[in-house]
């Protein structure tokens, strides 16, 4: 077998397999998306943040609730008064002092009767918040899935990109033998030595790069999923939930992707803060109830118990202007939030496209850059053994060498640009979940800790913690 076969062979193994250390259990694209799921501290502190929303739904309906107070007081007094004077003077007999101690405590319950509604809206706006948010998380678990994807598919490329260049090495080396020896028979230049050795320290500057790239690919892999990669081999493009054609994934996109449900959601809320604002202009109905009861000294006057209940009823005539400005400013961002619904629903639209059509360059170049490889290896076959009978260069044969580099690095390069597009057209159309990739780890359920907070009346633990 001849050195070209020989180093060619080695390169197309190096290529499509990767060893795996022995010892190591390799990684899946889909076990590193779960552990990111799972792992990712950036996940989870958005999820922290949801169940922190939740809680403006318990904070809202407090306005329904009664509350509750209890008031203690005591005071002490001392009273002095002078007794009359003696006969004929005007000096005082003397001083009568006098100790009063008393205190008193009671209870007092207030409950708003009516209030414009303004309780009522605030609820269901924080409720409306809460659905936006959930949906705001579901588009980062999507993003950090996706992200995932990215960086796993990055490692496979610049994995394969070390090979190729240090296959590449190993051939510029055996060139450069080759043009030694024939420069000791007579049949080479000093010429195509140097061409030789200047193309092997290139290609040993480009290996460096390329190791460097790979580091940095496998830190950004430990930031996301949260553990070494061991084993990455070259993915496969996505196939689960993958859209049939572009019309079809934008409908789902626009029915589906968390983004345009979030700003739907945030619609609602706008809506509800405007009907709180105008509440501010209705009258209001509260009822009031105390008990308070009196202890006093012994030479004060006697014990008494004292009750009362309060109704009362606000008209509000003229504030200010506050209450007209609030309603005029709840109404405008009311208003925005339903431009914000067109603007998400374009921007979506528009990253489907774009990763639609990126999914299909990508794998159109694939074909094609597969069968470049096969012919610019034919080449070099013919420029190697056209050089060994005179009729070529050595730079002929380095130049054509280069071409099957560009040709291999290219191909790795568009390998991952196709798994990434694909991917990021189930993301664009909120279809990259763990139930639709059926990774293997619980899927986070944000209405758990909302049900068991939304009507909680006391306690100061979180839900976790209990």
């Amino acid at each position: 077998m001849s050195i070209l076969r020989r180093t060619a062979l080695a390169l197309a193994l190096a290529t499509a397999f990767h060893a795996v250390p022995y010892g190591a259990s390799a990684e899946t694209l889909a076990g590193a998306m779960a552990k990111a799921y799972e792992n990712n501290p950036d996940l989870n502190a958005a999820r922290a943040a949801l169940r922190a929303i939740d809680e403006n739904v318990t904070i809202a309906k407090s306005g329904m609730r009664p509350r509750v107070s209890a008031v203690a007081e005591a005071e002490a007094l001392r009273v002095s008064r002078d007794i009359g004077p003696y006969a004929g003077s005007k000096r005082p007999q003397g001083t009568r002092r006098t100790d009063l101690v008393t205190s008193s405590y009671g209870i007092t319950i207030s409950q708003q009767i009516f209030d414009g509604f303004q309780t009522l809206n605030r609820v269901r706006a924080a409720e409306a918040n809460v659905l936006a948010s959930r949906e705001s998380l579901r588009a980062q678990e999507i993003s950090i899935l996706l992200a995932a994807v990215e960086s796993y598919a990055n490692i496979a490329r610049d994995q394969q990109i070390v090979s190729i260049r240090k296959q590449n090495i190993a051939f510029l080396q055996e060139q450069l033998s080759a043009s030694n020896a024939r420069l000791n028979v007579g049949e080479g230049t000093r010429t195509d030595v140097s061409l030789a050795e200047a193309e092997l320290a290139a290609a040993k500057a480009l290996l460096t790069a390329a190791i460097s790239s790979l580091k940095q690919s496998e830190a950004v892999y430990v930031q996301i999923v949260g553990e070494t990669p061991k084993g990455i081999k070259q993915p496969s493009a996505a196939k689960k939930a993958m859209p049939n054609s572009l019309d079809n994934a934008v409908a789902t996109g626009m029915r589906e992707n968390p983004n345009i449900i979030a700003a739907m959601r945030d619609v609602d809320a706008a809506g509800f803060n405007v009907k709180e604002a105008e509440g501010a202009m209705l009258p209001g109905v509260s009822l009031q109830g105390s008990v308070y009861k009196s202890v006093n000294g012994d030479q004060a006057a006697g014990d008494d118990l004292r009750g009362a209940v309060t109704a009362r009823v606000t008209v509000p005539i003229y504030q200010g202007g506050a209450e007209y400005g609030q309603i005029r400013q709840a109404k405008e961002r009311f208003g925005e939030s339903q431009l914000l619904v067109d603007s998400a629903r374009m921007e979506v639209q528009r990253t489907i496209a774009s990763a639609h059509a990126q999914y299909e360059a990508a794998s159109a170049s694939i074909a094609a850059i597969r069968v470049q490889i096969d012919a610019a290896n034919q080449a070099l076959n013919g420029v190697i053994e056209e050089r060994n009978v005179g009729q070529r260069t050595t730079l002929d044969v380095l130049n054509a060498q280069q071409n099957v580099l560009d040709a291999q690095e290219d191909l790795a390069a568009v390998q991952r640009n196709a798994v990434v597009a694909s991917y990021s057209l189930l993301a664009a159309t909120g279809s990259l979940t763990v139930r639709s990739q059926g990774l293997e780890v619980a899927e986070y359920r944000s209405e758990v800790h909302f049900e068991a907070v939304k009507d909680k009346w006391f306690g100061l633990r979180t839900v976790d913690s209990e």
